[in-house]
């Protein structure tokens, strides 16, 4: 019980630095002001951002960023209030989504943009880190062995 709280815990401050992440995204491009993020000119931030991938059905990614981590980060919230399986349950589904988007469009970076931005990688990583923690708050070979 106790790990579940947790691991809770650890989504919901990971979501919120997501959130602060994709804000500062999605403050960008709604200003259209450049990115600061040359470390050593190892990061391509404003390349990813000015792509065509960086748009879904118009709407720029840190705007669907924003939503999936502020969902996640009030999920968490009210998981830890209410301590309920199936907002644990939920919990695990929307980072399972995160994780597989995360995934596609790191690959969209290596090989169709061919340029990093280290504010969609931190991204990435946050969402990996959710989908670990949320892996832990309810087991699923638990529930596999009820189907049996």
């Amino acid at each position: 019980m106790k790990m579940k709280r947790i691991g809770v815990v650890f989504i919901l401050i990971l979501a919120f630095f997501g959130l602060a992440d994709s804000s500062y995204l999605a403050q960008h491009e709604l200003s259209g002001e450049p990115l600061i993020c040359n470390i050593q000119n190892l990061s391509g931030c404003n390349i990813v951002a000015a792509s065509q991938y960086s748009r879904v059905f118009g709407i720029p990614l840190a705007e669907y960023g924003v939503l999936f981590y502020g969902v996640l980060f009030i999920l968490a919230a009210l998981e830890l209030v209410i301590f309920n399986r199936l907002l644990r349950r939920t919990l695990q589904l929307i980072s399972v989504i995160g994780i597989i988007s995360s995934l596609y469009f790191t690959f969209v970076q290596v090989y169709f943009i061919g340029a990093f931005c280290i504010y969609c990688l931190a991204s990435a990583i946050i969402a990996f880190l959710i989908f670990a923690c949320a892996s832990f708050i309810e087991p699923i070979r638990k529930n596999m062995k009820k189907l049996a």
